[in-house]
C-alpha cells in the first residue's frame, strides 16, 4: 500500500521538488554571497528563471503559457529556493505570485494577452505595490488616489515597502478610486517607464538584502483606462483572493530558511 506524502502529493509535486533544489543549489546559492554583500538583486539570474528554467506562471494554466498547477506546487518552489537564498526567493515571489498570478486572475483577456508573455519569460520583472507609510498592511486606509478623467486615471500616491521597486517594468498599483468610500479600492497596470512615476528611497535592511525594497511615488501619472484590472472599486476582492497564497509561499520560505 502506498503511503500519502503530505509534501509532495503527486509525482508532479515530488519531479517539481527535485528539479528546485537541484536548480537551488546548483545556480542559486553559488551567487548569494556576491549579492547580498553588494546589497543588489541578481537581476539576469531573475530573468533566467523564465527564458531558461521555465519558473514562472506556476499556478496559471497551461493555455496561457504556465504550467497549470496549484499553490502546493507553489509552495514547493519557495521552499527549496529559500533553502538556498531566501533574497532572491522574495524577489521571486513578488514576481511570481504578487505580479503574475494575481493579475491572471484578477485582469481581463487584453491585459492577459498584453503583459503576461514578457513576463513569463523574464523579458519583464515586475511587483505589487500596495503598501503605504502612512497605513502599512491597513490597506482601507491607503491614500493614494486615481481620478477618472476622461480615457485615463490620474494616479497621485506613494507606496512603500515595495519589493523589486528599483527593477520592475511593471507593477500592480492600488488605490483609491472614490473620495470617503474606504472599500473603493481599485488596481492598474503601471509601467515604471510612464511620466510621473518615479523611484524614492531603498531600504538598507539586515537580512534580506539582495532582493530590493523601495518606495515608489506616484506624481499625476497618466494611466490609459483599459489598464483598470477587473472593475473599478473592486480590488479588494482580488487582493484578498491573491494574499491568500502569498502568505502560503511565504510560509514556505519560512520553511526553507529552517530547514537550512
Amino acid at each position: 500500500m502506498s503511503t500519502f506524502d503530505l509534501f509532495n502529493h503527486t509525482d508532479d509535486h515530488k519531479a517539481l521538488r527535485e528539479l528546485t533544489h537541484d536548480l537551488a543549489k546548483g545556480v542559486i546559492e553559488p551567487q548569494v554571497k556576491e549579492f547580498d554583500e553588494k546589497e543588489t538583486l541578481n537581476e539576469a539570474l531573475l530573468r533566467r528563471m523564465g527564458s531558461e528554467y521555465n519558473l514562472f506562471g506556476i499556478t496559471i494554466p497551461a493555455e496561457a503559457g504556465g504550467h497549470g498547477l496549484d499553490a502546493t506546487a507553489s509552495v514547493i518552489v519557495h521552499e527549496e529556493l529559500s533553502y538556498s537564498d531566501a533574497a532572491f526567493t522574495l524577489s521571486y515571489l513578488a514576481h511570481e505570485v504578487l505580479f503574475v498570478n494575481n493579475l491572471y486572475h484578477a485582469a481581463q483577456q487584453p491585459l492577459r494577452d498584453k503583459y503576461i508573455p514578457p513576463v513569463l519569460d523574464g523579458t519583464a520583472i515586475a511587483g505589487m505595490a500596495m503598501s503605504e507609510p502612512g497605513a502599512g498592511t491597513d490597506v482601507l486606509g491607503m491614500t493614494t488616489t486615481a481620478e477618472k478623467k476622461g480615457d485615463k486615471y490620474i494616479l497621485n500616491g506613494v507606496k512603500q515597502w515595495i519589493t523589486n521597486g528599483n527593477v520592475g517594468r511593471y507593477f500592480l498599483v492600488y488605490a483609491r478610486t472614490e473620495k470617503g468610500n474606504r472599500q473603493a479600492l481599485s488596481s492598474f497596470l503601471v509601467e515604471s517607464t510612464w511620466k510621473g512615476f518615479s523611484v524614492g528611497k531603498k531600504e538598507i535592511k539586515m537580512g534580506i538584502r539582495q532582493s530590493p525594497t523601495c518606495q515608489l511615488i506616484f506624481e499625476d501619472v497618466e494611466v490609459p483606462a483599459e489598464n483598470l484590472i477587473g472593475a473599478e472599486h473592486g480590488a479588494l476582492t482580488h487582493m484578498m483572493r491573491n494574499l491568500e497564497i502569498e502568505r502560503l509561499t511565504l510560509a514556505a520560505m519560512s520553511i526553507g530558511i529552517a530547514r537550512r
